[in-house]
């Protein structure tokens, strides 16, 4: 019998993302991705997924850059910083276009999320301030001291789909300000952006090799967080991944900033303007279809309060109009998988299973047939020990927990083992500064239901929302991409030169 021959696999026709060695797109060897449009549900792109060996290559053209990058001026890298905000500011909307193709948020949310994170590149053009020392003349008798901050070398970032382009620009700015060169490990999910990132850079006189993008899934992390040559890893994303991002790069001898998961509670008092509550809490649970890690996920209603807020929440949710991102129209667009679709859709299941009450249940919304889309989905009468209230849903579902009093709101966001951001409504001015003081979380919000610090701060939450000591971008993201020294100097008169065994002093 004559054995027939397979058919030839035939090559595909579709868009290819490479990776960026070097200062150039360079074409992966091996493994792709598909990346997908999710208002269509339609594969649009394949995406190269990094070896070792591409990891390895980009490592060492961050290192081979590293000396000559270390030497340029402050003045040089500022300019380019400057440089690089222009063209940001030119091309918004294409990164808007890029960010809205791959991961579906709004073409308004994608053009905020930029917005954030140019905050950022103007900190960071700052740098001639920001490295600035302390000298202290005559600490001893003809001894002056002095600290200076210098660059790591080579570091990494590892950033998630829900912000391709501000979290990116959350490291890269600050690293490349201080004189280290930057491998980003983007999202492989919507990973275009971060490309049109590297190449505006490149334009505003960006050295080659100082900023090298590789696309991959576990095998490039791996690499990355093993790499001898590897000073330093900043990552955001969930909390079991962030542990180990954070425990294996320590064990292999490097600094790491790990942002792990959130589930944000808003407390609402009853002297709370009910309204005004309401619009936060749908505007901060449902913008970018619940996909931040700043999202409010539970409304701690306390007192007299519950009913009313259940109601005009209730009552706004069936005005949102959900659809493609880049339909002008749409408010609230598709989530970036199918599969993360059905798990969000999987917890409200269980929610009914487990007591609680679906207020407006999103599975049933009208939304477009096609695509990744789930409709905004209210549950009330929450409680601690449900799915749908332990753990991190990152979807479009606002879960309503009834408090007594601000003691029991309090107890449930301090005994709860996030600690990223939290926010409380109320017209008192001292309910408000002794809950400043009271809660144990990183960010907080009075009647400001997203409280995300602006670039001159820092952002980073407590407890299980953070792996590391430093929170990310700010001053803090200049103390974590430098480190310091300190030097002793003494100018003395060779005569007055001798041999002294004794343990030096300041008298």
């Amino acid at each position: 019998m004559t054995q027939v021959e397979p058919a030839p696999i035939p090559p595909s026709t579709l868009p290819r993302i490479p990776h960026w060695l070097s200062g150039a797109r360079t074409p992966g060897m091996g493994r792709t991705q598909n990346v997908y449009n999710p208002a269509t549900g339609q594969v649009q792109a394949e995406v190269d997924l990094a070896d070792v060996a591409e990891v390895d290559r980009a490592v060492t053209a961050a290192r081979a850059a590293f000396p000559a990058w270390r030497e340029t001026s402050l003045s040089r890298r500022s300019e380019i910083l400057f440089g690089f905000r222009e063209r940001l500011v030119a091309r918004r909307d294409d990164l808007a276009r890029l960010i809205t193709l791959e991961h579906g948020k709004t073409h308004a949310d994608a053009l905020g999320e930029l917005a954030r994170g140019l905050e950022n590149v103007e900190f960071a053009c700052g740098v001639p301030h920001l490295l600035k020392g302390g000298y202290s003349e005559g600490a001893s008798r003809g001894v002056d001291v002095y600290s200076i901050r210098q660059p790591l070398g080579v570091v990494a970032g590892i950033t998630p789909f829900n912000f391709p382009a501000m979290v990116p620009l959350w490291m890269l700015a600050n690293a490349l300000a201080c004189g280290n060169t930057f491998v980003l490990k983007p999202s492989e999910r919507d990973p275009s952006v971060t490309l049109l990132l590297a190449e505006l850079l490149k334009e505003a006189g960006l050295p080659d090799g100082v900023l090298n993008v590789v696309h991959g899934d576990k095998v490039a992390v791996d690499r990355l967080l093993t790499h001898p040559d590897v000073a330093a890893v900043s990552f955001v994303g969930s909390t079991p991944i962030a542990q180990y991002v954070y425990e294996t790069g320590t064990r292999h001898g490097k600094r790491v900033q790990a942002l792990g998961g959130a589930k944000n509670h808003m407390i609402v008092l009853p002297d709370a303007d009910i309204d005004l509550a309401a619009d936060a809490a749908v505007s901060a649970a449902y913008g970018s279809a619940g996909e931040r890690c700043m999202a409010v996920s539970v409304v701690l209603a306390v007192g007299t309060a519950a009913d009313p807020l259940v109601d005009a929440i209730a009552e706004r949710l069936p005005k949102l109009r959900v659809g493609p991102g880049d339909d002008a129209s749409s408010e609230m667009g598709p989530l970036i998988t199918r599969e993360h679709r059905d798990r969000v859709r999987g917890y409200i299941d269980r929610a009914e299973q487990e007591g609680a009450q679906v207020v407006v249940d999103g599975r049933i919304h009208s939304a477009p047939a096609e695509g990744f889309f789930l409709g905004a989905t209210l549950i009330d009468r929450v409680q601690p020990g449900m799915a749908c209230y332990d753990d991190e849903i990152f979807g479009p579902v606002l879960c309503v927990v009834r408090a007594d009093t601000y003691a029991e709101a309090l107890t449930l966001v301090n005994s709860n083992p996030y600690g990223n951001g939290t926010a409380i409504f109320t017209r008192d001015g001292g309910a408000a500064r002794q809950f400043q003081f009271d809660v144990e979380v990183g960010m907080v919000g009075i009647n400001v239901p997203v409280p995300v610090p602006v670039a001159y701060y820092s952002f980073g939450g407590w407890k299980a929302s953070l792996f590391g000591d430093t929170h990310m971008y700010g001053p803090e993201g200049v103390q974590f991409y430098t480190r310091a020294k300190v030097v002793t100097s003494r100018w003395p008169d060779p005569a007055t030169s001798r041999v002294d065994l004794g343990f030096p002093t300041t008298r």
